[in-house]
């Protein structure tokens, strides 16, 4: 059966069609409802079924989504899309499209994604983070989520910054309620407003690794060098928990080339290991593996 997968993002809604040899038919995107659960709902509803219509007939349906369904409320929740937060958005996709639909957070359909046919194919454990206006992370074992019981496996974005001192945690507040998350250090805006105060000027992330690569800036460079550094240490305490085969990056902040180049050894350094030879890659599908993943769900392993 051909299976339909939406992604369901802050600013845009993306679906495909996808074949069980994995090759896309149908790709369309539409922009996201601001703030508006019932348009939202219709959108997705509406995008789903005009993609199936379009590959001429029934097909499976799968959604990627920002946040988790609670297991105590069964409502969704940790959205920072918030109008979806309190909401039953599975159920409500259900009752639109009159039959099941299934979803997961969008980092474990990026992770399930590359684990099927992606950078991640053919390894056991695949860790994989979205980088990019947030940090989110998902684990997939076998070709299985692991979604966990609370429902947060993988949410690695929303753990304290390792190496950083009480103060600085504190002076960085994350919209969850908690203070220092790793999403307040190594997300798109995180760096950006970290150029901001070396320099009072506004750049943009793409700006900032341009100047950085070229030897342009030395604030720049040491942004950039700073979110080398982070970034091993957040990812040496996943390393050392779950010890992943690989470790797949997606997300805007993944386009910064040196941190792949320079992540590595000081990862290396901070494991308890005498070896690390994880390898840290770019999502062989970029933004296409949420999408993908979502149409995946029906076909992860139970």
């Amino acid at each position: 059966m051909m299976r339909v997968g939406i992604d369901l993002g802050g600013t845009k809604i993306a679906g495909c069609a996808l074949r069980d040899d994995g090759r896309e038919l149908v790709r369309r995107r539409v922009e996201t409802p601001k703030g508006n659960y019932e348009e939202t709902i219709e959108a997705v509803a509406s995008l789903a079924l005009s993609i199936e219509a379009e590959v001429g007939g029934e097909c499976t349906i799968g959604i990627g989504y920002p946040g988790s369904v609670s297991p105590r409320t069964a409502m969704h929740r940790n959205a920072n899309s918030t109008c979806l937060n309190g909401r039953d958005l599975l159920g409500d996709l259900t009752r639109r499209i009159g039959r099941e639909v299934r979803g997961a957070n969008d980092a474990n359909c990026l992770a399930l994604s590359e684990a099927f046919d992606g950078a991640g194919r053919g390894a056991r454990v695949v860790f994989a983070v979205i980088m990019g206006t947030g940090i989110g992370g998902g684990v997939v074992v076998d070709q299985r989520i692991v979604t966990g019981r609370n429902a947060i496996g993988g949410e690695w974005g929303h753990c304290p910054m390792p190496e950083t001192d009480r103060a600085e945690r504190r002076a960085r507040r994350c919209y969850c309620g908690q203070d220092g998350c790793i999403e307040q250090f190594l997300s798109g805006p995180a760096l950006e407003s970290e150029y901001f105060r070396h320099t009072n000027e506004r750049r943009s992330l793409d700006e900032i690794d341009s100047r950085s690569s070229e030897r342009l800036d030395p604030s720049a460079h040491a942004v950039i060098e700073l979110l080398c550094e982070r970034f091993a240490s957040a990812l040496a305490v996943v390393v050392n928990t779950i010890d992943p085969d690989v470790v797949v990056v997606g997300g805007g902040v993944s386009n910064i080339k040196a941190i792949f180049e320079r992540t590595p050894t000081r990862v290396a350094s901070r494991v308890f290991s005498d070896q690390f030879d994880t390898p840290i890659v770019p999502a062989q599908f970029g933004d296409a593996s949420g999408v993908r993943g979502a149409a995946r769900l029906w076909d992860a392993r139970e």
